[in-house]
């Protein structure tokens, strides 16, 4: 997101420099392995349509309206995420990337690469780098320092070291390994493209996105230790016997698992959380160095593009008052910064566990029949967070509120059998509408 930040910034006219520890993708061969595939929906969208690059996003972009649930027998079972015509949408993280650097470039900013932040002052604006190529070190001057360095931020670290600065991290006890499915023999799509696949297992998960190519890019979901863990698969046998017994449909898919799984690292998933955010009117933090979150809500990058979004929109009104520009920023972002990273670890339960869940099916299967019927007082949470403009703290708030009616709902005897019967839909009607706050 630091390009996209820096092409908010060039188009108000600032000077900007930024400073990337990595090497010119455009230049290396990007390493596989770490790269689960973004998902980007309206929050991201509306933030690139400010700038004028959503149109240009979205020729990368594959549409999904819906996960594609596969159970242990292989049958699987399509569950739209909103209403036709909504979707999220697969793009290769590298891709974006690269696009957005050389956007970035054409609105005037100068990307210096290769550069490793050795040392910073933040009252004087200042930051050292060493050249990972040269070897040099050079220090240089700015009137303001934006973080956007990631979940292990060295601009956070530098704010760390002021006073009353409050930090948090925590780890799941489950990682990710990132692993492939190639296109087919003709070229096509292994499985159909226009969904996003899910294979849960209760506690643990496959998930996979497609790419323009006709590829998969696949990613486990896996506790690090325990009966099913990362620690118990080291020899090409206990991998492939594994996915043999819960994953066996997509083995056949995945000619090099075993490459795939021994030669990509298993990655950790950390949520951060920290505030302030910025040093006076000198440094401010964005998108994961402010608010790093687990990927399973699909916001995450969405979320860091809607900070720029809403720092731009109170720029509008502040852009002479930095310090009060970033003061603002932070005090309004905070919330849903909170919001979204809670939402996100609800949403892995969700994923692994809910969505074979009859209850849950049934419950979703309500709360379509009564979003139908009155589109503006009951918005199912995952519309909320993903297809509105709802605050993020909003969206979760209104969320809990919701669980409670249905959980009441789902209570009722014979419900699975008789909420489609007018009766029983008028009182699902009338205690949803009634104590709903949404309305």
């Amino acid at each position: 997101m630091g390009s996209l930040h820096a092409v908010y910034l060039a188009k108000r006219g600032v000077n900007v420099e930024v400073y990337e520890r990595r090497p010119d993708m455009r230049n290396t061969e990007m390493s596989a392995g770490r790269s689960i595939n973004l998902a980007i929906s309206h929050r991201g969208l509306k933030a690139l349509d400010r700038v004028g690059l959503k149109e240009k996003v979205l020729e990368m972009v594959i549409p999904m309206p819906g996960r594609m649930i596969h159970d242990l027998e292989g049958n699987t079972n399509f569950q739209p995420y909103g209403k036709e015509g909504q979707q999220i949408n697969s793009v290769s993280r590298g891709g974006l990337n690269v696009l957005l650097m050389t956007e970035a470039e054409k609105a005037g900013v100068k990307i210096h690469f290769s550069q490793r932040c050795t040392a910073m002052n933040l009252d004087a604006g200042e930051a050292t780098f060493k050249d990972e190529v040269s070897g040099e070190t050079n220090t240089v001057l700015a009137n303001h320092i934006y973080g956007t360095d990631g979940a292990f931020s060295e601009v956070r670290h530098n704010l760390m070291m002021t006073e009353r600065f409050n930090y948090s991290q925590e780890y799941l006890k489950h990682g990710y390994k990132e692993l492939s499915i190639p296109p087919a023999e003709d070229g096509g799509f292994r499985l159909d493209k226009n969904a996003l696949h899910i294979w849960p297992r209760g506690g643990y998960m496959v998930i996979a996105l497609p790419n323009l190519d006709g590829s998969f890019t696949v990613s486990l979901f896996l506790s690090f230790e325990g009966k099913q863990a990362f620690e118990n698969l080291n020899t090409e046998k206990e991998v492939v016997d594994f996915f043999n017994e819960v994953f066996p449909d997509i083995v056949p898919h995945m000619p090099t698992l075993v490459d795939d799984f021994f030669a990509n690292p298993t990655s950790s998933l950390v949520t951060v959380r920290c505030f302030p955010w910025r040093h006076k009117d000198k440094a401010l933090i964005f998108g994961d160095a402010s608010h790093a979150i687990v990927p399973f809500y699909g916001q995450g990058m969405v979320s860091g593009f809607e900070d720029c979004y809403v720092f731009d929109q109170l720029a509008d009104e502040l852009w002479d008052d930095k310090e009060e520009l970033f003061k603002q920023f932070e005090e309004s972002r905070r919330p849903d910064a909170d919001a979204i990273a809670d939402l996100a670890l609800r949403n892995f339960i969700e994923m692994r566990d809910s969505v074979a869940n009859p209850k849950f099916l049934l419950r979703k299967k309500i709360e379509k029949a009564i979003n139908a019927k009155h589109p503006e007082k009951w918005v199912p949470l995952y519309s909320m967070v993903t297809f509105s403009e709802l605050r993020y703290s909003e969206a979760l708030a209104r969320g809990k509120e919701q669980d409670k009616i249905m959980e009441e709902i789902l209570s009722w005897d014979g419900i699975e059998e008789n909420w489609e019967q007018a009766d029983v839909f008028d009182r699902i009607e009338q205690l949803a509408l009634t104590h709903s706050s949404i309305g």
